[in-house]
């Protein structure tokens, strides 16, 4: 093992019952806060609580916005089709799902 290899890697621990600020999420994705806000505006991600100074998002939001950053990136998908695009995947997994419980 190399020394760069024994370095441990930089990053947060987070766990999905925390919630999130658009400033984390901005900061955890490497986006403009505005990239979050068009993800709102969109329907890719969903503001859990709203006070007079901030939104709130819950946990699962970073999950759904790096995989909406990802299909922008790398498929060049519009904001439009990436909102489709994981609509229609929960779908799939939803019905993955349940084929999975009438079966077992």
């Amino acid at each position: 093992m190399t020394a760069s290899e024994a370095e441990p890697l930089p990053g947060d621990i987070f766990e999905e019952s925390q919630s999130l600020t658009i400033q984390d999420l901005s900061r955890i994705c490497a986006v403009e806060e505005q990239h979050i806000v068009e993800f709102v505006h969109e329907g890719v991600l969903s503001v859990v609580e709203i006070n007079t100074t901030e939104w709130r998002f819950r946990g699962d939001a970073l999950r759904r916005a790096r995989l909406a950053l990802r299909l922008e990136r790398d498929l060049e998908i519009n904001l439009p089709g990436v909102a489709l695009a994981l609509e229609l995947m929960e779908e799939l997994q939803q019905l993955r799902r349940e084929l999975q419980t009438r079966h077992a």
